[in-house]
C-alpha cells in the first residue's frame, strides 16, 4: 500500500513557532486602570494620585507592585514623581513634546532631510487652513488674528522665527483637527530651527521688503478665514507654504534634520 502524501506545510509556517501570548503583570494591570483615569479626565493635570495605602487597598495589591505601576506611567510621563515628597505622584497631561523628542530623533535616524519635513508640512498645513476657515470656532479665529498682530512686535524684537513657527503650529491645532495638531507639534522644534537657521539668519534679520511681504500673507490669510472661505484660505496658505519652501531650501536642499538638531 503507497502512503499518502503528505501536505505541504504553508508557505512561511516551516519553522514557525507556537505564538506565545504573554498575561500582562499586576503592574501592567494597575497602569492600564489609572491610565484610563486620566484619558476619561477623571484624573486631571495637577491632580494629585490617591496615597498609597488607598490605592494598594482599593488595588488589593502590595507597595512594591503598586510602585512599579507608578513608575510605568512616569516612564509615559503621565505622572510626576518628586522624590522625598509626601504628597506622591502628580498627574501630568502631556502635549507634542511628549512625542516630538522621540519624532526628531527617528527622523534623524533616518537621514531625513529639511526638504522632507518641509514636504510634509506643505501636506499638513493647507487643508488645517481650509478647515479652520469652515469650522474653526470664533475663538479660533480670534486667537489666529492676534497672533499675526503680534508678529510686527516679534520681527522688531528679533523673534521672528519663533513667532513664526508658532504661528503655522497654531494655524494647525486650532483647525480643530486633534491628529494634525499633534503632528504639527511634533515638527515645531525642528521647524524653529530651521527658520532660525535659514530664513532669519545669522544676525536675526529679514530684510525689510521680504519681511512686509511675509506679514501681508500672514493678514490675507486671517482675512480669508474670518470670511470662512475654506477653498481659498487652503489655495493662499499652500502658495505661501510653496513659496516659503523655496526660499527656505535655496542654501540647505540636502541639509539634514540632525545638522540642525544638533
Amino acid at each position: 500500500m503507497t502512503r499518502p502524501d503528505v501536505p505541504a506545510p504553508l508557505a512561511g509556517t516551516e519553522r514557525a513557532a507556537p505564538a506565545v501570548v504573554r498575561s500582562p503583570k499586576t503592574a501592567e494591570l494597575v497602569a492600564r486602570t489609572l491610565r484610563r483615569m486620566v484619558v476619561d479626565g477623571q484624573l486631571k493635570d495637577g491632580d494629585f494620585l490617591p496615597h498609597e495605602t488607598e490605592l494598594m487597598a482599593h488595588f488589593a495589591i502590595s507597595r512594591p507592585t503598586l510602585r512599579e505601576a507608578v513608575r510605568v506611567l512616569e516612564s509615559e510621563r503621565l505622572v510626576e514623581v518628586r522624590r522625598g515628597s509626601r504628597t506622591g505622584a502628580r498627574v501630568r497631561v502631556p502635549g507634542p513634546e511628549i512625542v516630538a523628542r522621540p519624532a526628531g530623533l527617528l527622523l534623524e535616524l533616518s537621514v531625513a532631510t529639511l526638504a522632507d519635513v518641509l514636504t510634509a508640512r506643505v501636506v499638513i498645513e493647507p487643508p488645517a487652513a481650509k478647515l479652520l476657515a469652515k469650522h474653526g470656532t470664533d475663538d479660533a479665529h480670534t486667537e489666529l488674528d492676534r497672533l499675526v498682530s503680534e508678529m510686527p512686535r516679534a520681527l522688531e524684537a528679533g523673534d521672528l522665527a519663533r513667532a513664526s513657527a508658532n504661528l503655522h503650529r497654531r494655524m494647525v491645532e486650532l483647525s480643530g483637527n486633534v491628529t494634525l495638531g499633534i503632528i504639527a507639534g511634533m515638527l515645531d522644534e525642528i521647524s524653529v530651527r530651521h527658520v532660525s537657521a535659514a530664513m532669519v539668519g545669522a544676525h536675526n534679520a529679514m530684510p525689510k521688503a521680504k519681511a512686509d511681504k511675509l506679514l501681508r500673507s500672514y493678514r490675507r490669510l486671517v482675512e480669508l478665514v474670518r470670511a470662512r472661505e475654506g477653498a481659498e484660505a487652503e489655495a493662499h496658505w499652500r502658495r505661501h507654504m510653496e513659496n516659503a519652501a523655496a526660499d527656505l531650501l535655496t542654501a540647505c536642499k540636502k541639509t539634514r534634520v540632525r545638522d540642525v538638531m544638533d
